[in-house]
């Protein structure tokens, strides 16, 4: 299982130094939450941040648009370093053409889904995407608690994976920590997003132990 720390938890005042952290440690992705202040209440980063931290990490980046009209913003995303763009579908009334566009540009696209959101709306896009994010928090904020519900989200997901021979990976985001990775793993995810939990102490130590309780 994949860990993608989470920087919209990191010191923006110590921003490089908590990406160094991350560098050394196990984890494989790194997830930047992108918020317009519109789609969702907040604002974070935007392109030249991501070209900047790409100077200084080897991570995959996972961007993840939580913006109104993304297709605006899927170019200037994938020219600063991003490696894979989750679009949001609630996002978009043209969200098979915004997938598109994203593989279009040489990049993995991933489809995301809030937790009211039901599978069912995403079924015709499953073919062409890399990834699903199940948001098993409403998006926008950190330290939220994890949604209990969207178990069942994921392992009907991953029925239909294994049903249709579809490849992507199931990444979750949301509340993750020791015990919610656990069950999200033996429900199916393949990619977990954490942000409180890991810069609430020890980068390192914390990935290590989110690691260790899903190899066991």
């Amino acid at each position: 299982m994949i860990i993608a720390p989470s920087i919209l938890s990191a010191n923006i005042n110590n921003l490089e130094e908590d990406i160094q952290k991350i560098e050394k440690s196990e984890a494989q992705y790194l997830h930047i939450d992108i918020m317009d202040g519109h789609f969702v209440p907040n604002l974070s980063f935007g392109p030249n941040i991501v070209q900047s931290l790409r100077k200084i990490s080897t991570k995959v980046f996972d961007v993840h648009l939580m913006v109104e009209n993304p297709d605006e913003w899927i170019e200037k995303f994938a020219t600063a370093g991003a490696d894979v763009i989750g679009v949001h579908y609630e996002s978009s009334p043209h969200i098979y053409r915004t997938l598109t566009e994203i593989k279009k540009l040489g990049k993995q696209a991933e489809i995301v889904i809030n937790p009211a959101t039901p599978i069912g709306v995403i079924e015709e896009v499953l073919p062409i995407v890399d990834q699903v994010l199940v948001m098993t928090v409403n998006p926008g904020f950190g330290g939220q608690a994890f949604i209990e519900n969207m178990l069942d989200k994921i392992a009907k997901l991953d029925d239909m994976k294994k049903k249709f021979g579809y490849q992507f990976k199931i990444e979750v985001d949301g509340g993750i920590n020791e015990k919610t990775i656990q069950k999200c793993k033996k429900s199916g995810a393949n990619i977990a997003v954490a942000g409180s939990y890991i810069f609430a102490g020890d980068i390192e130590d914390r990935v290590k132990k989110l690691n260790d309780v899903i190899e066991d």
